[in-house]
């Protein structure tokens, strides 16, 4: 049984009469005729009543007519939803990402993939870098944002890019004494109360604020964890203490807060975006476009990890490129 019998079968069922339904198919009675028979031999049942009003479906060939409706329907979607998958159009992208990526650059993103690509079904999971790392590693993410780069097994494998570069800054509350200076220095740190996110799984993080405040820092000793950026805002707001975090965290300004620099700037670990090339899958390649646009610099850097993009890059297909 091919599609061209199901075409005739459903233009036999729309004109009710032979010869109207050839002359719409483009050709001759006859042809069509023996088509419907061989059809209906190989069905098994008579599909079609023949009679002088015309020629109507049976009970079993309505039956058979609303599945080849479906199922030629399917075949014209069938190249379509090719086209669509090669082109990143539709499918999964699997990201995992540090929360201070909340803040830069995945509002902007994010914003303007789910635009572009409506039909890519996003799954986002917050982690930290090492768990980031492993999961991508272990093929349970496609794509993954971290604080530093990719470290542990595996992580040699990965193609990894900078997408934004941070440096330490304070904020504190409206109140706080330090609340409308510019800037605060590293002495006056160390006579305050602290609030400073887990340094467990970021370890060049809790290494550069101990060489910043001193291996043995009472403040940092009695620092108040924070789960992420987003805690240590908060908690500055309520007057805790000092919170300190990235430079990126001025993109999130709360009423009654007041965000200094510190003095002397202390340059933080870059969010880096990591992907495993050999599982570069047309969806990936449409996000790494986004972030190609969105996020200076990192287009030469890709190009320089994988070798200059080609219409098959463009088009969403695997690169070729080394790393």
């Amino acid at each position: 049984m091919e599609a061209r019998h199901l075409r005739y079968a459903l233009a036999l069922a729309e004109h009710e009469h032979f010869g109207r339904a050839a002359g719409a198919l483009g050709i001759a009675q006859p042809p069509l005729s023996k088509q419907i028979a061989d059809l209906e031999r190989e069905v098994g049942t008579r599909l079609f009543d023949r009679t002088r009003q015309g020629v109507f479906p049976t009970a079993a060939g309505a039956a058979f007519l609303s599945r080849a409706r479906r199922a030629l329907d399917e075949i014209t979607a069938a190249p379509v939803d090719a086209a669509r998958a090669a082109r990143g159009e539709t499918g999964r992208l699997r990201l995992g990402f540090v929360a201070s990526a909340l803040l830069d650059p995945l509002p902007d993103v994010l914003g303007r993939f789910g635009r572009e690509r409506p039909d890519v079904r996003l799954e986002l999971h917050e982690m930290a870098t090492s768990r980031g790392t492993a999961a991508l590693v272990a093929g349970e993410l496609d794509v993954a944002i971290t604080l530093g780069g990719p470290r542990g097994a595996g992580a040699e494998r990965l193609v990894s890019v900078p997408v934004g570069h941070d440096h330490l800054v304070a904020v504190v509350s409206g109140t706080h004494p330090y609340a409308g200076q510019p800037s605060v220095s590293v002495d006056q740190l160390r006579r305050q109360p602290l609030i400073v996110a887990p340094g467990a799984d970021e370890p060049a993080v809790r290494a550069g604020l101990h060489a910043l405040l001193g291996e043995d820092s009472p403040a940092l000793a009695g620092a108040t964890v924070a789960r992420d950026v987003h805690t240590i805002i908060g908690l500055a707001a309520c007057g805790v203490g000092v919170g300190l975090g990235p430079s990126r965290m001025l993109a999130a300004p709360r009423r009654g807060t007041w965000f200094c620099e510190v003095t002397p700037r202390t340059p933080l670990p870059d969010l880096v975006l990591s992907f495993t090339e050999r599982e570069r899958s047309p969806v990936l390649n449409a996000f790494l476009d986004v972030i190609r646009a969105l996020c200076p610099g990192v287009g030469a850097a890709l190009d320089h990890r994988l070798g200059p993009r080609g219409p098959r890059d463009s088009q969403g297909s695997r690169g070729e490129g080394g790393h």
